[in-house]
């Protein structure tokens, strides 16, 4: 194990700075992805060859995957949670602009601050966190009530709803980790039940948004496999290693840059608008976020 360090280096800077670029570009790739698969069936595939990485990860630390007993309904329960997050991911990057899906999914902290003040002790909102909050709805309210760009196949309020309700998700795992069986186990297996509960449920539920292949090309499938294994593997355990060596709210202030480096390649990469409302809104969401961080 790396020696724990007080203060953030180069290399972790360039390593945070790099993950946060993965997951931006990881929006990117979906839409790709979704116009050769659907979007639920894509989400259900990833899961299912995500299990075999992250098996195969904890096979090479010599830390293979095992039940815990007691933990399998807690298990259960984090997977089927975390298969709604991103089914409605994957559908809010289908209908509707990056920039305001992801604006409105990183909305998650808001979501995890309200759970952690009504059902965890310690976790109360101060006048700071709770000024913190207003201003990350009102950012969330103007993304989803800007009509600006609708009837551009760029501002769907149907997607913009899927992309809270991914918020909704991702906080609901993030909450259950730390109120079930699962804090018991190590992140690593936290992340296993996440993938290989979610692969059958995903994969079942997408029986139920039509057909399951569109326009599938061989590039789809090596964007699938990039998915599952660099982006769902590899970037959530790079994540955990930086969190493992460096300060925790450091690394975690840098999540910060995901929205916005997604907005940007929304606006390089696939020609999505960035209006004014747009960028007032994740402004407010930023600032409001890094408002319910503080702990003071």
């Amino acid at each position: 194990m790396a020696p724990k360090r007080a203060r953030l280096d180069t290399f972790g800077a360039t390593a945070l700075v790099g993950i946060a670029g993965l997951l931006a570009f990881n929006q990117v790739v979906i839409v790709w992805v979704n116009e050769g698969l659907q979007p639920v069936f894509f989400a259900g595939l990833r899961s299912a060859l995500a299990t075999g990485f992250v098996a195969l990860w904890l096979w090479a630390r010599r830390r293979p995957a095992r039940y815990t007993p007691g933990t399998a309904a807690a298990g259960v329960l984090i997977g089927t949670v975390f298969a709604a997050e991103f089914l409605c991911l994957f559908l809010a990057l289908d209908l509707t602009a990056i920039s305001r899906a992801v604006l409105i999914f990183y909305t998650m902290p808001v979501w995890l601050a309200l759970m952690a003040h009504v059902w965890l002790p310690g976790e109360r909102l101060t006048p700071i966190r709770t000024l913190g909050l207003v201003l990350a709805f009102a950012g969330t309210a103007t993304a989803i009530l800007d009509r600006s760009h609708a009837g551009t196949g760029t501002a769907s309020l149907t997607g913009d709803l899927c992309a809270l309700g991914g918020a909704l998700g991702w906080a609901g795992t993030a909450f259950l980790t730390k109120v079930t069986a699962m804090k018991r186990v190590g992140p690593e297996m936290q992340l296993f039940w996440m993938v290989a509960v979610s692969a059958p449920v995903l994969l079942v539920a997408s029986l139920f948004f039509g057909p399951l292949i569109r326009d599938l090309q061989p590039i789809h499938l090596v964007w699938l496999t990039f998915q599952a294994s660099v982006v769902v593997a590899g970037g959530f355990i790079g994540w955990l290693w930086l969190l493992s060596v460096y300060p925790a709210a450091t690394v975690a202030s840098f999540s910060f840059l995901t929205p916005v480096l997604s907005l940007g390649l929304g606006w390089l990469v696939l020609d999505e608008p960035l209006g004014p409302a747009i960028i007032v809104a994740a402004v407010l969401v930023a600032v409001g976020i890094v408002l319910i961080n503080r702990r003071v």
